[in-house]
């Protein structure tokens, strides 16, 4: 058999696949894989299949020198490892002699050979490996990276969801750590880089091999692809096919699945009837006497409906006996009862209740138990309930008057929460309330068995009172949903991920499935939509204090940052800080620093940027200073963002004027003149002192009334408005003239 290459290459990407698993294969060889790349127009080596040495003597020589020869075998995936594949051979007898002495090895032998692979060469160039492989969650995935010692030690890898776009690719690309290479270092040429975007949308395009062949391909890797000055050419391929696998029906259709997300989700964030399952006549401290309490204490308006098969009366309500005997259908039930009796109450919902949340566990989180939270789905569907969870917590609605937390804000908010923990949110919710924000809601959504992440995420999207959504998420099962999702939204979107580190992922076969267990399909997403990850609670509800506040600019991304404060080391460090995530704290033009430096500041004062401002410059004149250089930075300097940062401790027991009052003054006036020309930020450090705690949770609620986000340090401050920035990045991708856009 020859290996086609582009311009000769029949068969079909489908055909090629079909074939290998007619000969019941689980993988194909290097030979049909490379059938496979020539069928999608990649460029791969001349050359042919053999049976034995004596018909290589014959059959080499078709080809040009140097060869290569491989074993082809389908129990041996990783070939080079056992000796079964040797280089730089230079004639059809060098090949044939290669051959007879492969044939020997043991490893080699006793794996079975199916041929041999003799090949032409290719020529020297920079390696690059290209891969692609299936997730569990999100679909189809694509990889590149540079070969070698980068992708085996360095691991220095880019991943995108597919289909990807040209810019996807170069993005890819860029994202290297040693892209570099690429363009040529130490009298090194330039690589042929189009090609490689070429080969990545062949990959993982719209039309790309892993999307049409996405439920035949596993993993698939290119390793190496040889790139030069012009054109690749890839030197092998390895391609793990699927488990073969029943096909399954169109998915069931769940209650009020054709109505709009508002209109099918205002029963769970605008309840006016909330029935309660497994409180207890007795009371006591019960979860489900504690939240019709704590529902009461909120001051929900609507009717409460307690259901129990014998009392009368719980916690000073009229019981029912059943979900169909409330007097009003119930808009959301609050089900906390043994996970083997609540399938059958919900199946005879008979339309009755729209929503059950289900707090109980005992299903698909503990072993033996995804049976029984099948068994749920189903009869609840045939009630015509929809489930949150099961094994979850509540429900937090402000506009609904909902609470599962004890004395959450009553006001409503702009920031939405979807969560799979229930104590994280109820976390959230407390640490957001300290810092100022305030919640559109909050679900917790468990096991996710039938109400997904995706779900609650196309509600928030549609929601007018929803400004930013927060998602801490560890199995999402409709991923490919989600992120179709995301990628046409304009709202941005806070993502903390837990169990990233995947065991399952760790046995994949290929470098890409391998080298994507640790969770990168999660950095994919946020590169390709207006979705930012971070990696604890804290930044993730700075993050979103920072979004209810700040007006994301895409036709403007956040880059030029002037710092102003008291503190000089404060000051260095804070200039690190930024650069460490992309921001630039660069010295003023000297036109703009001879403006400042006009100002005549008092001794110590430094206005290169960062701006350095002494306690006595500070308080003289009340703080007139810093109304002076706030009306200089605005008018002449045109910052992206302006990021305030004051030592509190340093004005306690010094005597004069505390003059932050009056600078708050200053800030509104200056926001007020040159509204929206850069976001603005504050950070408050104390030494900890209660006296000073408390002074600083009255100026937070100054900084929430004009808009600006308060921290406690610049670190926290840095991170969040680089988070600004990276999403306002990724709402200009989808501008129609972004690809023409200059920066700023």
């Amino acid at each position: 058999m020859t290996i086609p290459d582009t311009t000769t290459n029949t068969a079909t990407a489908p055909q090629i696949v079909a074939e290998a698993r007619g000969q019941g294969r689980i993988a194909l060889d290097e030979p049909a894989g490379k059938r496979l790349l020539a069928s999608a127009g990649i460029r791969v080596p001349r050359g042919v299949v053999v049976r034995d040495a004596a018909e290589a003597a014959l059959r080499a020589a078709e080809l040009v020198p140097p060869l290569v020869a491989k074993v082809v075998s389908r129990n041996l995936l990783h070939k080079s490892d056992v000796g079964g594949v040797r280089l730089g051979l230079q004639d059809a007898a060098a090949a044939a002699s290669a051959i007879t002495a492969m044939s020997a090895v043991p490893a080699i032998a006793t794996a079975g050979i199916d041929g041999w692979l003799i090949e032409e060469m290719a020529p020297k160039g920079q390696e690059v490996v290209i891969g692609g492989y299936c997730d569990p969650q999100f679909g189809p995935v694509v990889m590149v990276g540079l070969g070698g010692i980068f992708v085996e030690v360095l691991k220095d890898v880019a991943f995108r969801i597919c289909p990807i776009d040209a810019d996807d690719a170069r993005g890819m690309l860029g994202e290297l750590r040693c892209a570099a290479l690429l363009d040529g270092v130490r009298g090194q040429r330039p690589v042929d880089k189009a090609a490689l975007v070429d080969v990545l949308l062949k990959i993982g395009g719209r039309d790309g091999l892993l999307m049409r062949l996405k439920s035949d391909i596993a993993e698939l890797d290119i390793n190496p692809i040889v790139v030069g000055e012009r054109g690749l050419v890839a030197v092998d391929a390895r391609v793990i096919l699927t488990k073969p696998h029943l096909e399954h029906g169109a998915p069931s259709r769940r209650p009020c699945d054709d109505l709009p997300a508002l209109e099918r989700f205002r029963p769970l964030f605008e309840p006016r009837t909330v029935g309660v399952l497994g409180a207890s006549a007795k009371g006591g401290i019960a979860l489900a006497n504690t939240f019709i309490r704590r529902m009461k204490a909120f001051g929900f308006s609507g009717d409460l409906y307690p259901i129990h098969p014998e009392a009368a009366e719980i916690e000073g309500l009229p019981a029912y006996r059943s979900i169909a005997a409330t007097p009003r259908p119930i808009d959301y039930a609050f089900v906390a009862l043994g996970a083997e009796r609540i399938a059958p109450l919900l199946a005879a919902a008979d339309g009755h209740l729209r929503f059950a949340q289900v707090i109980s566990s005992g299903f698909s989180e503990v072993e033996g138990g995804g049976a029984l939270e099948r068994d749920l789905v189903e009869k609840a569907h045939r009630g015509g309930v929809r489930v949150i969870g099961p094994n979850c917590l509540g429900t937090y609605s402000p506009r609904g008057g909902l609470t599962f937390p004890d004395n959450a804000p009553r006001e409503v908010g702009a920031i939405g929460i979807i969560s799979q923990s229930g104590g994280l949110t109820t976390n959230m919710i407390k640490r957001g309330q300290v810092k100022g924000v305030r919640f559109s809601g909050a679900v917790t959504a468990g096991n996710c068995a039938d109400v997904t992440p995706a779900d609650l995420l196309e509600f928030y999207l549609a929601d007018p009172l929803t400004r930013a959504i927060g998602c801490y998420l560890e199995d999402i099962k409709d991923g490919r949903r989600f992120f179709d999702l995301l990628r046409a939204a304009t709202k941005p979107v806070v993502l903390l991920c837990g169990g990233r580190s995947a065991q399952g992922r760790l046995a994949a076969a290929s470098h890409t499935g391998a080298l994507a267990g640790d969770g990168r399909v999660w950095g994919a997403l946020c590169a390709q939509t207006p979705c930012v990850e971070v990696a604890t609670l804290d930044e993730f509800v700075d993050t979103l204090m920072t979004l209810q506040y700040v007006t994301l600019r895409a036709e403007r991304p956040t880059r030029r940052v002037v710092m102003f404060g008291n503190g000089g080391g404060t000051s260095v460090l804070g200039a690190d800080f930024f650069a460490a995530h992309d921001l630039d704290v660069s010295p003023f033009v000297p036109a703009v620093r001879a403006r400042l430096e006009a100002l005549d500041l008092l001794p110590g004062s430094s206005v290169a940027n960062p701006i350095d401002t002494p306690v006595a410059t500070l308080q003289e004149n009340g703080g007139e200073a810093a109304r002076r250089i706030l009306d200089i930075v605005y008018a002449d300097a045109a910052p992206d963002a302006i990021a305030l940062h004051l030592n509190m401790s340093s004005f306690s027991g010094r005597g004069g004027v505390d003059p932050i009052d009056n600078i708050f003054t200053f800030i509104e006036d200056a926001l007020t003149a040159h509204r929206g020309a850069a976001h603005f930020l504050l950070a408050f450090r104390t030494d900890g002192d209660p006296v000073l705690e408390e002074r600083k949770r009255k100026y937070r609620e100054t900084a929430g009334r004009l808009g600006i986000p308060m921290f406690d340090e610049i670190p926290q401050l840095a991170k969040a408005l680089a988070a600004v920035a990276h999403l306002e990045q990724r709402l200009a991708a989808t501008l129609p003239s972004s690809s023409e856009a200059k920066p700023r």
